[in-house]
């Protein structure tokens, strides 16, 4: 299957762009996996920082990054510049707030101390809607990357240039290869994905009954909470 990206107020192919095969999105899973393991080493300060980067190069390419918006799902183009704003400010948010957000907390036991400790689970896998196709995508990416998380995307099939986009910018602000990873697939694939046992949580943009149905697909239990 190829994901197509369509003007619609013109109808005009924009681009095509080809699923890839279950080897090489393993193959990505595995990369992904990989840069997962050495970002969650990084301190806050070291996340903050390149998160910081990230919100600047949005800013620095607000008419860019809204041009491949209004193209692609017909977003009008202020819209779609204000929407890159706020994808910045998000950034900027989970930057100066995650470390305190993510403390340990102190909590009244018979032990001598006990805590709560916020540690990173791993790979997380999003599956995002096209309406607002960069905010929908950083509201989650944000926090998931400062608390020391991967980040895979599986975008509406309509945006992959956004979708690529959006992994773009991580790449420009220095976050780590991989770490933030398009899958450019469709919806059928979704199962194959989380059935990798690298995916240790989902978020996905839409009804809780639509949720479980792509975890009843996939064989794997998934709990309510991971449903965005």
């Amino acid at each position: 299957m190829a994901l197509q990206s369509i003007n619609p107020a013109t109808g005009k192919l924009i681009a095509t762009f080809e699923e890839p095969s279950l080897a090489e999105i393993r193959d990505l899973i595995r990369k992904t996996g990989e840069a997962y393991l050495q970002w969650e080493e990084t301190t806050f300060a070291e996340r903050s920082h390149l998160m910081k980067r990230a919100a600047q190069h949005l800013r620095a390419n607000g008419e860019h990054y809204g041009r491949i918006m209004t193209e692609e799902m017909g977003k009008p183009i202020a819209q779609s510049i204000a929407e890159v704003e706020k994808c910045a400010w998000v950034c900027d948010y989970y930057a100066e707030q995650a470390e305190g957000f993510l403390r340990d907390e102190l909590i009244e036991t018979e032990a001598g101390k006990s805590y709560v400790r916020f540690d990173p689970l791993g790979i997380i896998l999003a599956v995002m809607p096209w309406n607002f196709p960069f905010w929908q995508v950083f509201r989650f990416a944000a926090p998931a990357l400062m608390a020391g998380n991967a980040a895979l995307l599986k975008h509406s099939s309509n945006v992959p240039r956004s979708s690529l986009a959006i992994e773009e910018v991580f790449q420009k602000a220095g976050f780590p290869l991989h770490l933030f990873t398009t899958l450019l697939i469709g919806s059928k694939l979704v199962a194959d994905v989380i059935q990798d046992e690298r995916i240790k949580a989902i978020t996905l943009t839409g009804s809780e009954d639509a949720g479980s149905k792509v975890a009843e697909t996939a064989g794997r239990e998934i709990k309510k909470p991971l449903w965005n």
